[in-house]
């Protein structure tokens, strides 16, 4: 689950596109912090392509390096994630972690394996096969360390408690229907929920697949969104669907909008009407005229929005390895929302940042050009988000 925080200020309007050099910011905090694990993955493409074996991949890295990618020097320090290597790291790898200039806090555990699992692809959609082959070593709240996530992040000298950014992808194996009402109930404690499409379709029951094509369904993925948000009518929730070749799903219900806050709305503390509603402090503060009645101009109500944004390689010939796209799109989002793009923008620079780990298998090279600035696998970051706005 990526993890962004609140704590990005410079006096660049993010919107303007003046700050396509982010690194010309002075910035001292930590931007992005993610729960995710390190895995070191076994792969099989099947006839297309031969296996690849104790790759750099999992849910922490991709998001980070999704994170990393928009974050050169020395904005890099402000991407926080956990390495746990054990006895069988190779140190090929953690030379490639190093060199991201990332505040990686690095656990050695020489009593136990590195986690490791294996991923298999299917069928004309790509759907993936996941296992493990180690056991793994999850990581919770408690791992990050007061430096990560508090002092250097959340509370800065002069200011207040700044609320962090909570972009959550549902554990793949609960994305069921018995599960459902578990999801809603998690909606008002974040800001943005990212299930893939057939993570989605799992809360409804189905594939998402086209039956006809073998491909993602989109009418299924905007279905499904639709009946989510639905059972959310009191408040404004975001989701953000990763659809694969399809690019993403934005979708955002109207809804009373108030300030975010830690604290559920005692009203609605789910966001949906309950048996236990206290419709008295539901429209409690809503001005009436003489008559008694609620004057409309005086509530500010989120129209609601839902578009999709196409991925950004529209040649399949340019997609060589689709595992940890996901992630490294949601270390994108995650890091862009902290530091106050839009959620449009901030999509699309997810994009920008996915199809740079999907260009080869593992991890995307970094280097330094003959004019001194940071390159990923040959190419520019900001030339190709400026070239991907502009296709948008």
């Amino acid at each position: 689950m990526p993890l962004a925080m609140e704590a990005f200020h410079t006096d660049k309007d993010p919107k303007s596109g003046d700050g396509d050099d982010p690194a010309t910011v002075n910035h001292s905090t930590t931007d992005f912090v993610t729960l995710g694990m390190l895995i070191l993955d076994d792969i099989d493409f099947g006839p297309s392509m031969p296996p690849a074996r104790s790759i750099l991949g999992g849910a922490g890295a991709y998001s980070a390096i999704g994170a990393r990618i928009l974050s050169p020097p020395p904005l890099s320090s402000s991407i926080g994630w956990v390495v746990d290597q054990g006895s069988d790291f190779p140190q090929a790898l953690a030379s490639i972690i190093d060199s991201w200039s990332t505040a990686a806090l690095i656990r050695r555990d020489p009593r136990r394996l590195t986690t490791r699992g294996w991923n298999g692809y299917q069928g004309p959609a790509e759907k993936r096969a996941f296992e493990y082959l180690t056991p793994k070593k999850r990581i919770t709240a408690d791992d990050l360390t007061t430096d990560m996530l508090l002092s250097r992040a959340i509370t800065r000298p002069g200011t207040a408690y700044v609320k962090p950014v909570f972009v959550w992808e549902p554990v793949p194996d609960l994305c069921v229907p018995d599960e459902l009402l578990n999801c809603t109930n998690t909606l008002p404690l974040i800001d943005i929920c990212s299930p893939n499409h057939t993570e989605l379709a799992g809360f409804m029951g189905n594939d998402g697949i086209d039956p006809e094509t073998g491909l993602v369904s989109t009418s299924s993925v905007e279905r499904a969104c639709e009946q989510l948000l639905a059972s959310m009518p009191l408040r404004s929730y975001a989701l953000v669907v990763r659809a694969g070749e399809k690019g993403c799903f934005v979708a955002k219900n109207g809804g009373q909008q108030s300030e975010r806050t830690t604290q559920p709305c005692r009203a609605c503390p789910r966001g949906s009407l309950q048996h236990d509603t206290d419709i008295e402090a539901l429209f409690a503060g809503l001005r009436t005229d003489e008559d008694g009645l609620i004057q409309r101009d005086e509530i500010e109500v989120d129209p609601g929005t839902e578009y999709w944004i196409p991925a950004y390689h529209q040649d399949p010939g340019k997609v060589v390895d689709p595992t940890g796209g996901g992630n490294a799109f949601l270390g994108g989002l995650a890091v862009a929302l902290a530091r106050g793009h839009s959620l449009e923008d901030a999509v699309a620079m997810g994009s920008v940042a996915a199809s740079f780990a999907i260009e080869q298998v593992g991890m995307p090279l970094m280097a330094i050009n003959e004019d001194g600035a940071e390159t990923w696998n040959g190419a520019l970051v900001c030339r190709r988000l400026r070239e991907f706005q502009l296709q948008l």
